[in-house]
């Protein structure tokens, strides 16, 4: 805190009184904490160009000159370059004229300070003393003429560009002035890059990225037309990844510049990147909605919609998949897009959605795409027009797969398992449903375990009959002699530590596969029946206690225990019957597939190992599969 306001007091000290005593100056320089490289007297004088002050430090000791920052290792005279220190640089360069070369951390020269900061007097005298402090290049391989164009300093670049000879030093390099001028969205720059090498307009950057690219990229609309003017064929220039100018515009939603390249060249918005991505594509994923309105406002799209990526999805498959309910709605309403399309897995636009029900954005979907004429796979028939573009596509994809390298191989299966992918989606849906079920039936009796346990409890602490409240017996239950009212505290007793018991295990233990978690369910499940008939019995006791020496009750007690005890006898009749009926299919269902697996006529040892292979692969549901057509299944 002391070294930072005494600095402070430095700096203001200079503004106010330049000619101030030395020795004032020293005696605060001692109630500083730590110094570094170069003397904080200097380094104040320097800041503000104090001049007089800085020749008498000279005069005391020439040596500190030779002094630098702790950090940046920057001089006197990189200091001086860079805040515009006309009177103090020149005065540098008549002690020290070698320091004009002198090299930071960065390896940059006060003349790249002076070029950053747009200082065109400090240019002209650093390059009018050291003409070769041009030619050299920072540690990023930056050249002052680069770090110019990249600042916009204007100035600075066209004094700079009568040493046409700079701008060789970029030709081994992968970005260039043009570029960083482009990006940053310097016309004036440009156009004087333009004119001295017109070639630059082609060259790529790291990321396979033309001066095109960039502009585009950040919407430069009067520098894309620049570049386009020179040489309309850029707009089809590709970078690494395959995307082009107009891509990238559609990225980063650039109406404009989309305008202005389709103005150009209506034969870009049919490029695809290395991933099979249209314009359109592109624009959906990065929820660019302007873009596609004005794609679609503007081009015959009846085709481009339905183009799909080299995973097969077209774009109303990814808008659906990122749940953009506007752009969804949009795209139906004003394209011929396919809403039945089949990407490579087999999904429908339709199967997207559903395929997560949990999300809000996705439910509003569901009923948007239904009304459309959306359907899942399962219920498209064999003949559909989307069945067969996916099996022609397939078969294209046979033959030309070897002439993309970037094509994915895993994502071709042959038109032969069209049918067996379709099977396999609805299957990993339906077993996601029903892990869904599981899962929700683990919460449900958690719940329903926490409740019985809070009403039993309740009915512990507060027992039929009441509690008397005066004399020796005071907190002790007034029915507690009587046989219903033992009945009661031991049915009551069990109902709240089985349902203990249940909340116990299920918030202990967490089954991660699906037999475990059915075998737990089933365990919990029968704990739960059992305490809530001993809940029950506690109920029908509890009302025997307190009504039992009342007139004309007894036959609506038997009435009651008649209706609670029959209807909890068929409800638990039913299930059972239900429950056996499930364990029947079950049963059948695995000697159904014990059969099938079963080769009929003997088989080689390769075949038998093969078919184990297989068997391990395919993960079956017997819950699931033996109750397919119900729906449902108890446990």
């Amino acid at each position: 805190m002391v070294c930072s306001q005494s600095h402070h007091i430095y700096i203001c000290s200079y503004f106010l009184a330049p000619s101030l005593n030395l020795t004032f100056l020293t005696f605060i320089d001692r109630l500083l904490i730590g110094s570094p490289k170069m003397d904080r007297r200097l380094h104040a004088a320097v800041l503000v160009g104090n001049v007089p002050t800085f020749l008498e430090l000279v005069r005391e000791n020439v040596e500190i000159l030779e002094q630098t920052t702790l950090r940046s290792m920057n001089t006197v005279m990189h200091l001086a370059s860079k805040f515009g220190h006309l009177e103090l640089v020149t005065e540098l360069i008549k002690l020290r004229p070698e320091m004009v070369s002198a090299e930071n951390e960065k390896m940059e020269t006060p003349l790249h300070d002076a070029c950053r900061r747009g200082h065109v007097e400090i240019v002209k005298l650093l390059v009018d003393a050291d003409s070769w402090a041009l030619s050299k290049l920072n540690s990023e391989n930056e050249s002052v003429l680069f770090v110019a164009c990249e600042a916009g300093k204007f100035d600075v670049v066209k004094q700079l560009l009568d040493y046409t000879w700079l701008l060789t030093l970029e030709e081994d390099g992968l970005t260039t002035s043009l570029h960083v001028a482009s990006s940053g969205g310097h016309l004036d720059i440009a156009k004087d890059l333009l004119e001295v090498r017109p070639d630059f307009a082609q060259r790529r950057d790291g990321h396979g990225c033309s001066p095109l690219h960039l502009a585009c990229s950040k919407g430069h609309l009067d520098i894309t037309r620049e570049l386009l003017k020179l040489d309309p064929d850029l707009s089809a220039s590709q970078d690494n990844e395959g995307r082009t100018p107009l891509h990238w515009a559609a990225i980063k939603g650039k109406v404009n510049i989309l305008d202005e390249i389709l103005s150009t060249s209506l034969q870009s918005a049919e490029m695809v990147t290395k991933l099979g991505e249209t314009a359109l594509h592109v624009a959906v994923k990065n929820n660019q909605y302007d873009a596609i309105k004005y794609l679609v406002d503007s081009l015959n799209v009846t085709n481009l919609v339905n183009i799909p990526d080299i995973d097969g999805n077209t774009i109303l498959h990814l808008a659906t998949a990122s749940k953009l309910t506007t752009m969804v709605i949009f795209l139906l309403k004003n394209t011929s897009v396919a809403v039945n399309a089949l990407n490579r897995r087999g999904f429908t636009p339709l199967d997207v959605a559903e395929s997560d029900v949990s999300n809000s954005g996705a439910l509003l979907l569901i009923p948007t795409l239904q009304e459309a004429g959306g359907k899942n796979s399962s219920q498209l028939p064999p003949e559909s027009p989307e069945i067969q573009r996916i099996v022609a596509s397939e078969r294209v994809n046979k033959y030309n797969i070897s002439e993309h390298s970037w094509w994915s191989k895993k994502n071709h299966d042959p038109p032969s398992n069209l049918q067996r992918q379709r099977r396999h989606s609805r299957r990993e849906k339906q077993h996601e449903l029903h892990n869904e079920g599981l899962r929700n039936a683990r919460n449900t009796i958690t719940v329903v375990a926490v409740l019985i346990a809070a009403v039993t409890f309740a009915a512990g602490i507060n027992p039929p009959g009441g509690i008397y409240q005066d004399g020796s017996l005071v907190g002790k239950a007034i029915m507690g002699r009587t046989t219903p009212f033992k009945v009661f505290m031991v049915c009551n007793n069990l109902a709240l530590f089985l349902s203990l018991c249940i909340v116990i295990v299920l918030v202990s233990v967490i089954p991660f596969r699906r037999k475990p978690l059915m075998k737990l369910l089933f365990l919990t499940h029968k704990v739960m029946w059992a305490s809530i008939s001993f809940m029950a019995a506690a109920y029908m006791a509890g009302t025997w206690v307190i009504t039992r020496h009342v007139q004309g009750t007894r036959w609506m007690l038997v009435c009651l225990v008649s209706i609670g005890g029959g209807c909890l006898l068929s409800l638990a009749v039913g299930l059972g019957v239900m429950l056996a009926r499930h364990w029947l299919r079950k049963w059948e269902w695995k000697k159904e597939k014990l059969q099938k697996d079963t080769p009929k006529s003997s088989v080689s040892r390769v075949e038998d190992e093969l078919r184990a292979i297989r068997k391990k692969r395919e993960s079956s549901n017997s819950d699931l599969e033996s109750s397919e057509r119900e729906g449902i299944h108890p446990y």
